[in-house]
């Protein structure tokens, strides 16, 4: 494929005010050309093609005529009357005939682009076409040859290639990985346990030192373990003042901390070794050998009410009975289950195919989806807090969307890729939603755009709302195809 090694500079459409002739309206899109245009197609990396395209001398002669007349309607020649017939070169030296000169060729591109673009109908994206070749070029060769050319760059719906052939999705083998902690059972278990300890009292311990089931107010301070006394840093992470901790969490701690401990008393401090586990959330403190301090500023135990019938309606009101309470947390952890392993299931499914389909993706494509994911991050944080004005034109610079679309690359092709599999295997199935399912979550969106004053095209709420309507039918028809495993981690 032919790669473009020249330098341009973009002549974006709509055509932009080179000159005060600019403004002329001359010719509609759809105008039937006196000659035919000569058109070359040359595809080219990332889903993008190069026109080609050549004007003959009788197309912009045409051109030059509408805009005579258009200048003759307008202009206010002194000494001849409103409407009345000006001499062309009288006309022209008014108006400058580099200004009339810009405006033929302004007319010339309104009138061939879209025949030009014939070659690509139904495969250009939205707003990714650009006219590259200079003004300055075209109106040389406009003012030496009589004819015009000049080059369009369009990116096009990629192609999908399915790997290692077109029926890679049916029959999924996935795998989904559960987190114990939205296991039903385990779940319900630890909101009963929590429920319960809240309903008790706290009372301070004077007589012993710390033991499970206590809650102990902690200042922790950790550094580094090295021979030489010099490479020896702080571990600000590790660090808290005042932190409560409850025993009965001491599996969610750094191994080994509980047991170090156990038996402190209040006022009392203690100093020991840990290593970070290589399994350890923060990457930068895996495997390092750690010397904590840990001062209890104070010390608590729980009185707990008997466990009874009593105090069932105390820990879910609207109970009778303990066993009623623990049906009900159960019933609804089973829901928060249900939804969690459902978005797990369409997670995973949505990761494999991602990763069975070959694509190009166009810059604009990349570009405008990553706009979106910014603009939804940008209404979620508006949702969450008042933002000033100053702060959000701070975030909506160019230059914060371009340092996220630079961070989150791979998380935009990602998605791209995913939207197109899943725009692929719409159509190979020959899927279909209901049409008042799309009315009613258009009428939804743009409600939501309107509460939070957000601008908004409606046709792209529409194509984005169809889109989500496809991948849940996909989605769903995916499920009902594929081999699930379910392992809990």
């Amino acid at each position: 494929m032919e790669l473009c090694t020249r330098t341009f500079t973009s002549f974006l459409l709509p055509i932009s005010a080179a000159s005060s002739s600019s403004s002329v309206a001359v010719g509609t899109e759809q105008d039937r050309l006196p000659a035919e245009l000569k058109v070359t197609e040359t595809e080219q990396l990332k889903s993008t093609v190069k026109l080609h395209v050549e004007v003959p001398p009788l197309v912009c002669e045409d051109c030059y005529k509408r805009v005579i007349a258009e200048f003759m309607k307008q202009a206010k020649v002194p000494g001849f009357r409103p409407g009345k017939k000006v001499p062309e070169d009288i006309l022209i030296g008014y108006v400058g005939r580099q200004n009339v000169q810009k405006a033929t060729i302004e007319s010339i591109l309104r009138r061939t682009l879209s025949h030009a673009m014939t070659s690509v109908t139904g495969r250009a994206l939205q707003d990714s076409v650009r006219i590259v070749t200079k003004f300055s070029e075209m109106e040389e060769t406009y003012s030496s040859l009589g004819s015009l050319r000049y080059d369009v760059i369009v990116d096009v719906a990629p192609e999908i290639k399915w790997i290692p052939d077109n029926n890679a999705y049916k029959n999924l083998k996935i795998v989904v990985e559960i987190d114990s902690d939205i296991d039903a059972q385990i779940a319900s278990e630890q909101e009963f346990k929590r429920r319960y300890k809240s309903i008790g009292a706290l009372k301070v311990v004077t007589d012993r030192g710390l033991q499970v089931g206590d809650i102990a107010v902690l200042d922790i301070s950790a550094t580094t373990i090295d021979q030489d006394e010099s490479n020896v840093k702080t571990i600000p992470s590790a660090e808290s003042k005042g932190f409560n901790f409850d025993t009965e969490d001491g599996d969610k701690v750094l191994p080994g901390f509980l047991d170090s401990i156990i038996g402190i008393q209040r006022g009392e401090s203690k100093s020991f070794p840990l290593v970070f586990p290589e399994t350890w959330n923060q990457e930068n403190l895996r495997g390092v050998h750690a010397q904590f301090n840990v001062e209890c500023k104070e010390l608590f135990y729980r009185d707990l009410p008997e466990l009874d019938d009593s105090i069932a309606d105390k820990l879910l009101p609207g109970c009778s009975t303990v066993e009623q309470v623990k049906d009900l947390l159960l019933q609804r952890c089973l829901e928060v289950e249900q939804t969690a392993r459902e978005q797990a299931t369409d997670n995973a499914i949505l990761d494999q195919i991602s990763k069975m389909v070959e694509v190009d993706i166009p810059q604009s494509l990349f570009e405008e989806q990553g706009r979106q994911l910014y603009g939804a991050n940008l209404l979620e944080i508006q949702a969450k807090m008042k933002l000033s004005e100053q702060q959000l034109a701070s975030l909506s610079s160019p230059k914060a969307v371009n340092q996220y679309l630079a961070h989150q690359k791979e998380n935009i092709t990602n998605l791209i890729k995913q939207n197109l599999a899943v725009g692929d295997i719409y159509r190979r199935e020959n899927l279909q939603f209901a049409t008042e399912d799309l009315v009613k979550e258009v009428e939804n969106s743009i409600a939501e755009f309107k509460r939070q004053n957000q601008e908004y095209d409606e046709e792209r709420v529409k194509d984005q709302v169809q889109e989500i309507l496809e991948g849940a039918k996909v989605l769903e028809w995916l499920r009902e195809h594929a081999e699930i495993q379910y392992i809990t981690r």
